[in-house]
């Protein structure tokens, strides 16, 4: 009898032959797509793979596409609705063709909603299967795939499997309908752009807009504090009024005034404290990112891809995770045998297997599908941003087995003309689990000299610092993770497209997340026309609701058929204000625009603004008074170009940024006759070109930097780097 195993990538069905073959897995394919033939005691497997989502929503026939609320949707395959998807086409052939052989049926695609919705899919619509055994792993490890097919459960999850389809139908509910209301509401305006608003995108601008509100709202209160320089015992001092924050200029200045021309202060009181730091707890997805970010500057999205790939290689655990606990199922000591064999961390992990018990500082969270994010132990050849995220997961492992770190804050309370001042310092007394942390541990370490009550500071200088209060930071790509995390808004899979969709839409941008005007007025515009298309709560509710049909005590068509009704009402009010909507998003988008593509004073016409524009050929520059003003100036096209708020220090012209993939941004003059580009002669070297014989070598500066050309270009075009290496 010959059973089908499916799993969600070529990699992991490598992976799942290697480990359940008897001998040796024999590998085939049917149009370039892998699969394997294996034995497994006395059955024949084929393990097949599909490539994520073989299947997605649309909209059935017959139903006009630009009209809403429409609820009448169904799956089909993903090569047939979308071009970006046509790759998919040869891989569901390829399972319905395999399908055929067999008689039993597993799904061995990642154990979470999306991975079982993916399994569900195929299993229904590809092999015409009511259901299948489902195979259970946090690894891609030959020990763990080997139980996760022994213990296999014989049906789907299907609390799983409800819960995500119930999501992805919600998603495509809101999504569309949302958006093709506001793409219309702004074609009733006079005008065409593609709007995006989702179930969870809307909040998730909201509250990067109230953000931004609270910033411009934000009025600065003035403060004071008093700063003392000292030395004791021959060591710095530095130390501050005990009233820390003067909120009163004459209640400062009293104080300055009390002690100026003070040459000592003397020491009234010591106070010393101990305190254990605990370890850190297991990481799961969403502190894994927002722990890169912070030490890595590497965005939560791209976190999560190394991870995934991490986890595919057979690296590290399941990575989409909300549980902060090791169960002891995963093997503490053998993960820590393995990891020996690393010379990385040979020595941190011999410490830990040393300790008598092996007990984890679990945090709070937990995941019903997947343990926290671990190493597996085997070892990996990595880039180096790979290496990164698999040496913070691994020390981070470590570190949650260790003691905890010992700290001493110590503070020193001084007497000067009867005003106090005190100084503070932390230090590291038992490193603990900073040993194992190492890098990613930012503790400053602050002694302060030694002592006695009595003693003299030499006063140096005292400083009055004139403050004022702070408006709240904006968010950073990881801590608009942590608070979508907070508010329950979207998954821990999700969050971080949903707010790359923002920046795509145009609605955010910047490293410090800022609201863009289009961004702002939207959720203004819908706040008084339409609110409950961003209503937090609304999309909270349905998060509740999904939870209760994973565990089932809901059904997917009750939740479903609220959520139309939902709809219904909001879009039927949605309409009513078409007009009055798309007005004002007209306006909103027209001011973005124009303040992201705007680079600068037209030097010809002096009234017109220079933005950058995209045509036929495309990116260039043009004065926004055309036609009276024809003044234009060529991009280059394999750059994103953006305004850079800067002015060429030689001819004063606007200077753009050129942004190119996997490469160090550039800013660059818009004028091509600027005197900084044009070439300029080595003299001393007087080098000929080796290509023409006729013309010599000159130094040439473009937007990627200085490089040799000759002089009789363009009929010559020979090129060297300015090292001497030839380029052409």
């Amino acid at each position: 009898m010959t059973e089908l195993i499916i799993t969600e990538k070529p990699q992991a069905a490598k992976k799942i032959a290697d480990a359940l073959a008897d001998g040796k897995p024999i590998k085939e394919n049917n149009q370039g797509v892998p699969y394997y033939l294996i034995s497994h005691g006395k059955k024949d497997i084929i393990v097949a793979c599909a490539v994520g989502h073989l299947y997605g929503l649309y909209q059935k026939e017959g139903t006009k596409k630009w009209t809403y609320p429409l609820f009448d949707i169904e799956w089909q395959a993903s090569h047939e609705t979308r071009k970006n998807a046509a790759y998919t086409k040869k891989y569901l052939m390829t399972i319905k063709k395999l399908s055929k052989e067999a008689k039993e049926f597993t799904v061995a695609t990642d154990y979470d909603i999306e991975g079982e919705v993916i399994g569900l899919n195929v299993i229904k619509y590809a092999c015409k299967k009511k259901d299948a055994s489902r195979m259970k792993f946090s690894t891609l490890t030959k020990d763990d795939l080997v139980n996760a097919y022994e213990n296999k459960s014989k049906t789907l999850d299907w609390g799983q499997a409800n819960a995500g389809v119930t999501r992805h139908f919600l998603d495509w509910y809101n999504g569309i309908n949302y958006s093709r209301a506001l793409t219309s509401a702004i074609k009733t305006a006079g005008t065409f752009k593609l709007m995006s608003i989702g179930r969870v995108q809307g909040p998730a601008l909201k509250t990067i807009v109230e953000r931004e509100k609270e910033i411009k709202a934000f009025k600065p209160v003035p403060f004071w504090q008093i700063e003392l320089n000292g030395e004791a015992n021959k060591s710095p001092l530095t130390a501050w009024h005990i009233e820390d924050k003067f909120w009163k200029k004459q209640e400062v200045e009293k104080v300055m005034k009390k002690i100026k021309g003070g040459k000592e202060a003397i020491v009234d009181k010591i106070d010393s404290s101990k305190f254990n730091q605990s370890p850190p707890t297991p990481f799961d997805l969403t502190t894994l990112q927002t722990e890169v970010y912070r030490c890595h500057r590497i965005s939560p999205k791209r976190t999560l891809e190394i991870a995934q790939e991490l986890y595919t290689a057979g690296y590290i655990s399941y990575p989409r995770t909300s549980s902060q606990q090791y169960p002891e199922s995963i093997g503490y000591k053998k993960i820590l045998s393995a990891l020996k064999k690393n010379p990385s961390y040979k020595k941190l992990a011999d410490k830990i297997l040393s300790r008598k018990g092996l007990k984890p500082n679990d945090g709070k969270k937990t995941d019903p599908a997947h343990p926290a994010i671990y190493p597996t132990g085997v070892t990996p050849s990595l880039d180096s941003q790979n290496d990164k995220i698999y040496d913070i997961i691994v020390r981070r492992f470590l570190a949650t087995f260790s003691d905890p770190a010992v700290r001493e804050t110590n503070k020193i309370v001084m007497d000067m003309k009867d005003e106090s001042f005190i100084a503070k310092g932390t230090r590291t007394l038992e490193k603990g689990w900073h040993e194992f942390y190492g890098p990613y541990v930012k503790l400053e370490e602050e002694d302060l000299p030694k002592v006695k009550k009595g003693d003299k500071v030499k006063v140096k200088k005292i400083t009055k610092h004139d403050e004022e209060t702070k408006p709240p930071k904006r968010y950073t790509p990881a801590s608009i993770i942590r608070e979508l995390e907070k508010r329950n808004l979207g998954t821990k899979s999700t969050r971080a497209s949903i707010v790359d969709t923002l920046f795509n839409r145009g609605y955010v941008d910047g490293k410090s997340i800022q609201a863009t005007e289009l961004g702002i007025r939207t959720i203004e515009t819908l706040e008084h026309h339409s609110p409950k298309i961003i209503d937090e709560a609304l999309s909270r509710h349905f998060e509740v609701e999904m939870e209760e049909i994973r565990k089932g005590k809901k059904k997917m068509e009750d939740v479903l058929k609220e959520a139309q009704d939902a709809l219904t009402k909001i879009l039927s009010d949605f309409k009513k204000k078409e007009k009055d909507i798309g007005k004002e998003l007209k306006a909103a988008n027209i001011e973005t625009r124009d303040a992201l593509s705007t680079i600068g004073n037209c030097p010809n016409c002096k009234e017109g603004k220079l933005q950058i524009r995209r045509g036929k050929y495309g990116q260039f520059v043009a004065c926004n008074k055309y036609p009276d003003c024809k003044t234009t100036f060529s991009m280059p096209n394999n750059a994103l170009i953006k305004p850079s708020d800067k002015e060429c220090e030689v001819c004063k012209h606007p200077m753009v940024l050129s942004i190119r993939r996997a490469k160090k941004p550039m800013s660059f003059c818009i004028n091509p006759d600027c005197k900084s580009k044009h070439p300029v002669d080595l003299g001393k070297l007087e080098k000929p070109c080796p290509t023409c014989s006729e013309g010599k070598l000159i130094l040439r500066k473009s937007l990627y930097g200085s490089f040799l050309g000759c002089s009789s270009y363009p009929k010559c075009r020979h090129t060297e780097q300015v090292n001497g290496d030839n380029k052409s």
